[in-house]
């Protein structure tokens, strides 16, 4: 069944490019379909939209040159059983241009913005002891890429 919401990622003019890496980044994702158009009056064919799914989810992504770029404002949570998730998604998105932010947040070479979440974080931000959350907070304040064993210390630590 399709979606009746569906994110819409403006691109200037690598569409295919990006949805080529996060088809190969996340499991279960593919290629739906690619449109191609000429932008130009007697102008080649170029991709104009790529239709996609990533882990089931559709997307659509469009070429649609310089007018807009990405900012924070909008980014995608990936959900993360365990460290090892936590590094793929990483490292991948990370890779080849994309740049490494605060408390699990990156962007991907191509400007979007994603957050890298184990689930450890936000069961131990909920902890009903008020002083393992704080600190599990301050260790999450001073990381880039999130480490699920020093939350763990964090939450475990004796305060003084």
């Amino acid at each position: 069944m399709k979606a009746k919401i569906t994110p819409f990622l403006w691109f200037d003019t690598q569409a295919e490019a990006a949805a080529d890496l996060y088809v190969s980044v996340f499991p279960d994702s593919r290629i739906v379909d690619v449109v191609r158009g000429s932008t130009a009056p007697g102008g080649d064919e170029q991709v104009m939209i790529v239709a996609f799914e990533l882990a089931g989810m559709q997307l659509t992504a469009l070429n649609g040159g310089p007018g807009h770029t990405f900012t924070e404002a909008v980014s995608f949570v990936i959900d993360c059983a365990d460290q090892a998730e936590v590094d793929h998604y990483w490292n991948a998105l990370t890779a080849d241009g994309g740049e490494e932010g605060p408390c699990g947040w990156l962007k991907d070479p191509f400007g979007l913005s994603w957050q890298v979440v184990p689930e450890a974080l936000p069961r131990l931000l909920g902890d009903p002891d008020r002083g393992k959350a704080g600190r599990v907070m301050q260790a999450m304040l001073g990381m880039k890429k999130l480490n699920v064993a020093e939350l763990e210390r964090a939450a475990a630590a004796v305060p003084a």
